[in-house]
């Protein structure tokens, strides 16, 4: 498995925290493994892409989208930004035309900016997105708490 993103995270872990992080992304690529890549917007309150996110969202089984028209799911999320805020910006920039915004597929993400970069952070993440992404064949638990789907 190719998670290059993460290398640098495993280092320092013991084998056994190696072993555990490496079989929740096992489980996460297994699965997605046989479904189609999600086209994932990823923006900002401002509605400008960002790709901080890239690797986890291909790791997730999603593919960013630079179109937000093609983008089947768009994911606001900006670093220093609470859920809350999200809630309450957010809507003041989502327009009716887009596709994901008419299948209520709007995901707000509060990844925690002043959280450590953490091996175990990045896989959660990463499980997270795959949630987010593939409703109903991940269940991880942190829907409501790190992130929530937006009804507009």
């Amino acid at each position: 498995m190719q998670m290059s993103f993460l290398n640098d995270l495993f280092i320092g872990l013991n084998a056994t925290e190696q072993e555990e992080l490496q079989e929740r992304l096992d489980l996460v690529e297994h699965k997605i493994k046989f479904m189609d890549k999600m086209p994932v917007a990823c923006l900002d309150v401002n509605n400008n892409p960002s790709y901080f996110l890239s690797e986890e969202i291909a790791q997730a089984g999603g593919m960013i989208e630079s179109d937000i028209l093609s983008a089947v799911f768009i994911i606001y999320y900006q670093p220093g930004k609470t859920l809350t805020d999200l809630m309450r910006e957010v809507p003041t920039v989502l327009d009716a035309d887009w596709q994901a915004v008419q299948n209520n597929r709007i995901i707000l993400l509060n990844d925690d900016v002043n959280r450590m970069k953490t091996a175990e952070n990045a896989v959660s993440l990463v499980e997270d997105i795959a949630e987010m992404l593939h409703p109903g064949s991940f269940i991880f638990g942190h829907e409501g708490d790190k992130w929530i789907r937006f009804g507009a």
